[in-house]
């Protein structure tokens, strides 16, 4: 078994989702009392949203970076970034360590690819929605036709993430208002959705859509097992 380096805290309750099924599914393959080897840096999130909101990439590649370097140099023998919106630097981060980068988006578009599907809609933070360094990879590297809420609705997601979601809120009004969003990408032509913020999955759950749901959260974390366990 691997050791499995977490760049967390981005936010923490979705870091909590990571760490859970990652050791979930290590002792569901490996039973008895298996559990996964891995290590965590975990950020001050406030630091790292008021450079999200700033635009300080720079900045905050840095300290991406820097928290990676310190994973490999503890002994991690890859790197997860527990984030989606932070995917932005994951080229700049992986270049700067010997240990492969798990990148999220990749774990999450050869499930859909594996599905027979398309065309998919994101849901995400404005950052993952508007910027191009996550939905680009997904149509340049996989062929995949990838659909975005209108501003009105990229208001809606990322309101209700960084004030509710990142700070534990699970609200049915915002379920319901999410669901709305969901429903206006499969009029578009969606044939899935993908939940594009690891705090997406604690609102929406697979029987709240019209449509199948792509956790990357999940997605991401299992990939890691896979890779630690070498399957």
């Amino acid at each position: 078994m691997k050791t499995i380096g977490l760049i967390g805290g981005l936010s923490w309750e979705s870091s909590i989702e990571y760490y859970r099924i990652i050791n979930q599914e290590t002792q569901k393959r490996l039973g008895g009392l298996h559990s996964a080897k891995c290590l965590m840096h975990s950020f001050d999130f406030a630091e790292i949203e008021a450079l999200q909101e700033a635009g300080d990439w720079e900045a905050a590649t840095a300290r991406m970076i820097a928290a990676a370097r310190n994973l490999e140099g503890a002994g991690a023998d890859c790197i997860v970034i527990c984030s989606n919106t932070m995917h932005r630097m994951a080229d700049d981060v992986a270049a700067a360590v010997d240990q492969p980068l798990i990148h999220i988006a990749d774990a999450t578009a050869e499930v859909i690819l594996g599905g027979g599907l398309g065309t998919v809609g994101l849901l995400g933070t404005r950052y993952t929605l508007e910027q191009d360094f996550y939905k680009g990879r997904m149509t340049d590297r996989f062929g995949l036709r990838v659909l975005i809420p209108d501003a009105a609705g990229r208001d809606i997601v990322h309101g209700i993430i960084y004030e509710e979601l990142v700070r534990g809120l699970i609200n049915p009004e915002s379920r319901a208002l999410y669901q709305a969003v969901i429903d206006k990408l499969q009029e578009d032509g969606a044939e899935a959705v993908i939940l594009g913020c690891t705090e997406i999955g604690l609102l929406i759950k697979p029987e709240d859509c019209p449509i199948p749901s792509y956790d990357t959260t999940y997605l991401h974390a299992l990939a890691a097992v896979e890779w630690a366990l070498g399957a």
